[in-house]
Parts: structure tokens; sequence; C-alpha cells
């Protein structure tokens, strides 16, 4: 991966994070389109639906565009460890902050997102270790699938269970990602 920090102005600087700043907004517009085209499908407006996914499918262009130009796309070893350092800040710094300020809110609904999301954010931690200690190593990880539970996110390698550990969905409810 090209060193970014190697920029010489201020301006520049600049760029980069206004650069990242786009970035997040353009993955935000591309997933809440993408709800919203499911809702549109559920209320029987089909064309409605068709123009949310495009316009979530340009969006997703945009951010990878992004991306680019800051080179911040690096090697699948770069990026595994990138994903694992992510994961462990979401569920060691941000997910405890946001539980502790939802229960101080008395907000169920939002404590219990935050603490489905802490609880699997774990879980990709310790998916993206074992993947990045295998690249390390040389080797190239074996072929699994994996399952996603469509209530809590939790996901699972190997099969889906009976019933999910962290929202208690039915099994069935599991996404199969392959």
């Amino acid at each position: 991966m090209q060193n970014r920090y190697k920029l010489g102005v201020n301006m520049e600087y600049l760029s980069e994070k206004n650069v990242l700043e786009a970035f997040g907004w353009e993955c935000k517009a591309n997933r809440r389109y993408t709800f919203f085209a499911e809702k549109a499908e559920a209320e029987g407006y089909p064309q409605i639906a068709k123009l949310f996914r495009a316009v979530a499918e340009a969006e997703l262009v945009h951010a990878r565009n992004h991306l680019n130009v800051i080179d911040a796309i690096g090697s699948t070893k770069d990026n595994v460890l990138g994903a694992s350092i992510g994961e462990r800040q979401d569920f060691t710094e941000m997910y405890p902050i946001f539980i502790q300020s939802a229960q101080k809110e008395s907000n169920d609904r939002a404590e219990q997102s935050f603490t489905w999301a802490n609880k699997v954010e774990k879980i990709h931690y310790g998916y993206f270790e074992d993947a990045f200690k295998e690249l390390k190593e040389g080797k190239k990880p074996a072929d699994a699938t994996y399952y996603v539970c469509q209530q809590c996110g939790n996901t699972v390698k190997g099969k889906a269970p009976d019933k999910c550990p962290i929202c208690g969905a039915a099994g069935k409810t599991f996404k199969k990602i392959e």
C-alpha cells in the first residue's frame, strides 16, 4: 500500500480528510437506499425499489472511487489486518460507550442493537485474526461457508445453528454467504 501520508501541503491533508468523510457519506447512502428499496418492494412499489437500488449502486461506486483516491485498499493481508483492528476497536471502544449511553437514556432498543453488534464484532475480530495469522504464515485459508443471522448479524462459520446464541432467532433466519 502506498504511503498516503507523503502528501505535502495542508490542503492535501484536508482533501484526504474530505475524501474519508465523503466515503462515509456514500457508504451510508448506499445502505440507506438499499433498505429503502426493500421497504418500497414490500409496499408494492417495484419501480421505486429499482430506483433506490440503482442509486445505491452508484453510491457504492463513489465510495470505492474515494478509497482508491487515497490508496486505502491494500493487499488482502493489509486489508485483513485493518479489518481486525477496526473490529477490535468497535467492541472495545465504540460499542461499550454507545451501550452505556443507551442505558443512561433508558433506550432499550438502542441498547439491544448496540449489545448485539458488540457481541458480533468480537466474533468478526476472531475470524479476521485467524485469517491474518494464516496469511502471515503464507497459508491460504481453507474454504468455508458463513451464515449471518438476519436479526442480530451473528456470523457463523460452518453451518447455521438451530437458534442464534446472541439474539435467540431461529436458525432459519440465517442467510448463507458464499
